[in-house]
């Protein structure tokens, strides 16, 4: 935690000047406040409980993310690019991302019930066993014991995965969503389907016969240098290496069944009317920055 603090406060001091100009005087003087007394508390060992911890560490840095966002709202995205890439995690300590819009914004192709239990339940559940699965296996490098690690190495793929899927999820989704790309994504679509419409037909097909439950991702392979369409079972299972989700469509029951029954077509055909196309290139266009040997 004391390695954490360290690096919060480089990325803070590297980006103190930007910052003054643009998040009001009073807030940035409350977090620093904040921050140091965490820091001397840290650094006089007093006992904390580990939930104090992680929650009091994650409310700073969630603090200072939204410092950086307005950074990016008011002048470029590279500062929150730098911090982003600079600080990490805590062991156990993910957190569930806020939706980018209101339960209700994407009715009617998705109901603000499904939303609510979707993001609020199912997305939270595989936080919190992520964050378990993490503890655990940390507690099994302090003493040793690793009679449990294939159970928990299982744990935190699972849920892991549908973490980051989820949190993926979310953004490439909008009120104001639907149609076609343009620009760099929709050559990118072109070139490696033929058409739009042709990676939408495949795309769509791949989605509706996923077995059982899972996702259909549409990802950038860094290797090979161009877009191809996956399944994944479960969140993790029959997917690939090496590669960046970009567009990814949740075919689980719970993300559809309220409102479609078992209908998965239908709302599989109703959710490119919410596909925030602006996001997706947003993640090609960072995506293509990773340059491999291609093989």
């Amino acid at each position: 935690m004391k390695t954490w603090c360290e690096e919060i406060t480089k990325s803070y001091e590297e980006a103190a000047e930007d910052l003054a100009r643009i998040v009001e005087a009073n807030e940035l003087e409350h977090w620093q406040n904040e921050f140091n007394h965490f820091k001397e508390q840290l650094s006089e060992e007093v006992s904390f409980e580990k939930k104090e911890l992680y929650e009091r560490a994650n409310g700073l840095y969630l603090q200072l993310e939204d410092f950086f966002n307005q950074s990016i709202e008011i002048n470029d995205d590279k500062a929150l690019r730098d911090y982003q890439q600079s600080v990490s995690v805590p062991i156990g300590a993910h957190t569930l991302p806020p939706l980018p819009y209101s339960y209700d914004a994407l009715e009617p192709y998705i109901d603000s019930e499904i939303m609510r239990l979707h993001h609020d339940k199912h997305h939270k559940s595989y936080v919190d066993g992520l964050n378990k699965a993490e503890k655990e296996m940390q507690k099994a490098r302090k003493t040793n014991d690793f009679s449990l690690i294939k159970h928990w190495e299982r744990e935190a793929a699972f849920n892991g995965a549908g973490h980051y899927l989820h949190t993926i999820f979310w953004n490439i989704m909008s009120p104001k969503g639907g149609g076609k790309p343009s620009g760099m994504l929709l050559h990118e679509i072109t070139q490696t389907f033929g058409s739009f419409e042709s990676f939408k037909k495949h795309f769509s097909e791949a989605a509706k016969s996923v077995e059982a439950v899972g996702w259909t991702i549409l990802v950038w392979a860094p290797r090979s240098r161009r877009l191809e369409i996956l399944q994944a079972e479960k969140h993790q299972n029959l997917s690939q290496w090496d590669v960046v989700p970009l567009l990814v469509l949740d075919v689980w029951e719970h993300a559809y069944y309220l409102q479609y029954k078992n209908e998965r077509g239908k709302y599989v055909d109703n959710w490119w009317n919410v596909v925030n196309w602006t996001e997706v290139e947003n993640r090609l266009q960072q995506a293509k920055q990773i340059t491999w040997q291609p093989y």
